[in-house]
């Protein structure tokens, strides 16, 4: 090889170096600008949305407290699998029936009722595990408590929408002329 060959050589490896360069600092950027960095992504502001799993209601509480919320949670799921796995057997029965050519009223309304059931009987035990944790919390972390399941979980209350004054109050529609 001579010296042009050489050189040849040596500028396209800079430019495919230079190409993939910029290959990889672009797809970090574009993985940074849609997934956050990871220091933003363990804060809590940093999460999109609002947290309404019913988890989250003892975010106001101690780590410890939390922890025994998850775990009196997951017992009470774990206890009410048999039910949970009864409801989705008795939904996919109900898409059946419905999606058969003929409607049997009859069978649907009972595979209706075992739907729901099943729904009441898991949620009766996840509630009283909820019950079974409040009654360990002191007043002031029952309150908290009774806050944050106002935020999350099947009890959250729904963010109210602005109001809008459509109908002026007469009394201020007075004062203004």
């Amino acid at each position: 090889m001579n010296g042009r060959s050489w050189k040849a050589l040596i500028v396209g490896s800079v430019l495919l170096n230079v190409f993939l360069l910029g290959g990889i600092a672009g797809g970090a950027w574009r993985w940074f600008a849609t997934h956050g960095t990871l220091a933003a992504l363990t804060q809590k502001e940093a999460r999109p949305g609002p947290r309404v799993a019913l988890r989250f209601a003892t975010d106001e509480l101690p780590p410890e407290r939390r922890q025994q919320f998850v775990e009196a949670l997951r017992d009470a799921r774990r206890n009410g699998r048999a039910d949970a796995r009864e409801a989705r057997e008795d939904r996919r029965a109900v898409l059946d029936l419905l999606a058969a050519p003929t409607l049997d009223r009859a069978a649907l309304d009972a595979a209706l009722a075992r739907t729901r059931a099943a729904d009441s009987a898991l949620r009766a035990k996840v509630e009283t595990g909820v019950a079974d944790y409040a009654a360990t919390l002191t007043p002031e972390e029952r309150l908290k408590f009774a806050e944050g399941l106002k935020r999350s979980g099947q009890w959250r209350q729904p963010l109210a929408p602005p109001r809008k004054n459509r109908d002026p109050d007469p009394n201020t529609a007075s004062e203004a002329e």
